[in-house]
């Protein structure tokens, strides 16, 4: 594993094992790389301010310039964490409305973040916010992705042609439908044309592309 965000603190008390987990991110269970006991010494690096509990059984690396600061992550790097500390790299990752925030065609924050992955999960609450991650089960080896740069590091996304065909295709999944119409027609001006009508095509979702144009007009 190897860290693709900023370094702890000197003299934080974090193990470099810690540090070194995808997105910073990991499970209680993971600790045990590090610590023979974890509860407590996790107990102990989050009254520090070294630790982040974004969720239960989930901790975070705080990065090195917030470390005692109260910092938290935004809502879509903290879901990509979960969901890869759950799943593991590269086999989970931001769709639908998550992605169009993660490409900045949806400028408020959200309450709820969508995950593609492998298999079925339950809902995840954010501890320090009012916020949930929700699975979605889908062929992640088979999506066209992408990979952003967030505070803990860069994470997949589906693609903007991706996102579009997906919040086309799907938009009642419950999640900021109101600003969809208007995050696809932000995010269709950005597209490559000749990927978007290929994966259309490939896809069989022709149909979600003619409303995703039908909303542009």
């Amino acid at each position: 594993m190897t860290s693709t965000g900023p370094a702890p603190i000197r003299g934080s008390g974090v193990p470099a094992k810690l540090a070194a987990f995808p997105l910073r991110t990991f499970r209680a269970a993971d600790a045990m790389v590090a610590f023979a006991h974890p509860y407590p010494q996790l107990s102990r690096l989050q009254r520090r301010g070294s630790l982040h509990r974004v969720a239960h059984g989930y901790y975070i690396v705080v990065p090195q310039e917030h470390v005692g600061t109260g910092w938290m992550p935004t809502l879509e790097a903290a879901a990509a964490g979960i969901a890869q500390a759950r799943f593991g790299p590269q086999r989970a990752l931001l769709m639908g409305v998550s992605a169009a925030r993660a490409h900045g065609a949806i400028p408020g924050a959200l309450s709820t973040a969508l995950v593609a992955a492998p298999a079925q999960h339950d809902p995840i609450m954010l501890l320090e916010r009012a916020a949930t991650v929700r699975f979605v089960r889908r062929d992640t080896d088979h999506l066209d992705v992408e990979s952003i740069s967030t505070e803990l590091g860069r994470v997949l996304v589906t693609s903007i042609e991706q996102t579009v065909l997906d919040l086309a295709r799907k938009p009642s999944l419950g999640v900021a439908e109101g600003q969809i119409p208007e995050a696809v027609t932000a995010m269709l001006a950005r597209c490559d044309g000749r990927v978007l009508d290929e994966l259309a095509t490939r896809r069989h979702l022709v149909s979600a592309l003619q409303r995703a144009q039908a909303w542009a007009r």
